[in-house]
């Protein structure tokens, strides 16, 4: 825990949500890490798709005593999630509960989220001569896959084997850039928990033989701790939904 911090102020991981059976539960897993590892209330909430929502997290630690909560959202780009969903979310909780909320960066495509990339990668077992496809979610944004291609680009210079990205909703698919990667393959996801997209793209590399990494799950807690902290040491009032 970084000096300063007040441990008293629990953090909210914000993700987006998913029908998939196993989503909610992963990100449940994530929290509980980051409330284990950093000795912190920690919870889990959803935008869609998935309970509790923000606003009833917000209660609940409000009944709990609490007056002041950090939101970190779970999202690596910023997107229409972390632009539009995000804050109006906060905005709402806000007003209803009362409790005081402060909201960090998102954990974004910087190099926290390389190295867990490459962490992912090593504990899958993918060689450094292995080729990767690095599939993300994607967007309508274009800032928002290119940041996903840049950190393709900066995993792609720190290994030998070929790095490149695809998205699962938005241009290039994977099925257009398999082709430009050499043999064999490996797939990284840039999810936290398991979702329906992946589905397509791990179908097609356990019909071609070719490893999987899990979503990044747990290895994002220091990350959620990192943004915890910062905000949770901020010692100036701050205003719900900054």
């Amino acid at each position: 825990m970084a000096a300063g911090t007040d441990a008293a102020v629990p953090v909210i991981g914000l993700a987006h949500g998913s029908r998939h059976p196993d989503g909610t539960r992963a990100i449940e897993q994530l929290m509980a890490t980051v409330a284990r590892t950093g000795g912190v209330v920690a919870e889990p909430a959803f935008l869609d798709l998935a309970e509790p929502d923000l606003t009833a997290v917000v209660h609940r630690l409000a009944a709990a005593g609490h007056r002041r909560a950090v939101v970190v959202p779970l999202l690596f780009t910023a997107a229409f999630h972390a632009t539009v969903d995000v804050p109006d979310a906060v905005r709402a909780a806000a007003a209803e509960v009362g409790l005081e909320l402060v909201v960090t960066d998102i954990l974004g495509t910087g190099s926290e989220v390389e190295e867990m990339v490459r962490a992912s990668a090593d504990r899958a077992g993918i060689a450094g001569s292995t080729s990767l496809l690095l599939f993300a979610v994607g967007s309508s944004q274009e800032p928002a896959n290119a940041a996903v291609h840049a950190l393709a680009a900066r995993l792609d210079a720190g290994r030998p084997g070929r790095v490149l990205a695809a998205f699962g909703t938005a241009d290039p698919r994977p099925d257009a850039v398999l082709p430009l990667l050499p043999e064999p393959v490996a797939v990284v996801p840039l999810f936290l928990a398991p979702g329906l997209l992946l589905r397509g793209v791990t179908a097609t590399a356990t019909a071609r033989g070719w490893t999987v990494a899990p979503p990044l799950g747990n290895l994002a807690a220091p990350l959620v701790l990192a943004r915890w902290a910062g905000a949770a040491s901020d010692a100036a009032p701050v205003g719900a939904g900054r």
